[in-house]
């Protein structure tokens, strides 16, 4: 049998990515705390962390931590009903999404139940080629991807399509591309991106114009609200979903920059086999939610 807590240990140090911090959180020492990890590593027969910068799980270690996180679950779900107490109890609803969603549509897919129950949301932020990693890892219960195929132990469902245009303010279009885009005209006009692996927007660029990854100024921004605002106020031009700026461009603060190139992410939602409770009703508002908003565009 397995020791949870020593399975707690373990989800505390890769949460607080610190002994020192995990010890705090679970209120013993720090030395306390290592020798949970050396139990648990020795209960098993193997290393579940690697103490690096940031600090990891191991494969097994993963396995453990995605099984540690689908029994809280079970728990956060039953334990109300056994102690009576459901106004009082806070359950913690772990989801992976991309930030274009979360900025759009997905705080109202939540919002009634976050009404309905007492619920934390804790929301992990990535690409959403690279969302799927969350679930994988145990971290989440669900997750937003573009990943096409189920995980183990997983089920997914098809929500639709998000269409993303090149857009730009029209000051900046007469300053930068006064002459139409091109790549001359791209090779000192500054873009937008999320982080420094945004694919999307450097696959874009490349294909249809040939220009590699740092060839070109490109801004580095992790908000999708703020990816409008640099476009609004002329700074960059930028790849952002037509849902989010449909008001934007009917008002002609912004403008297509090549309508006849869109990129198009297929969405699907992720999530354990097994969902009771709240977070079945997570998973199914988030389903709704997305299907009306993503296929009314």
């Amino acid at each position: 049998m397995l020791d949870y807590k020593l399975l707690h240990a373990l989800s505390v140090v890769l949460d607080e990515q610190n002994f020192d911090r995990a010890s705090s959180v679970l209120a013993v020492t720090q030395s306390a705390v290592s020798q949970r990890i050396k139990s648990l590593e020795q209960a098993i027969g193997q290393p579940v962390l690697i103490r690096s910068q940031p600090i990891e799980a191991t494969i097994i270690g993963k396995k453990l931590l995605a099984h540690y996180q689908q029994v809280k679950l079970l728990e956060q779900d039953i334990l109300p009903d056994i102690s009576g107490d459901k106004k009082h109890e806070t359950i913690t609803a772990n989801i992976a999404s991309n930030a274009d969603s979360l900025a759009t549509w997905l705080i109202s897919a939540i919002g009634d139940v976050c009404h309905e129950y007492n619920v934390a949301v804790n929301f992990r932020l990535a690409d959403e080629n690279r969302t799927i990693n969350y679930l994988k890892d145990g971290e989440v219960f669900g997750a937003l991807s573009t990943h096409p195929h189920a995980l183990p132990g997983c089920t997914f469902e098809k929500l639709g399509d998000m269409q993303y245009l090149l857009v730009a303010s029209p000051s900046f279009v007469a300053r930068y591309f006064p002459k139409g885009i091109n790549q001359q005209a791209l090779a000192t006009a500054p873009a937008v991106a999320y982080d420094q692996k945004d694919e999307m927007h450097i696959d874009y660029i490349e294909q249809i114009f040939g220009l590699k990854k740092g060839s070109y100024p490109c801004h580095t921004v992790r908000s999708s609200e703020a990816f409008v605002n640099f476009a609004k106020h002329g700074i960059a031009y930028c790849l952002i979903p037509k849902l989010q700026i449909q008001a934007e461009l009917d008002a002609k603060e912004l403008v297509s920059l090549m309508p006849e190139h869109q990129i198009i992410r297929t969405l699907y939602w992720h999530h354990w086999v097994l969902l009771k409770g709240v977070f079945k009703t997570f998973s199914t508002a988030i389903v709704a939610r997305a299907r009306h908003a993503l296929n009314n565009q």
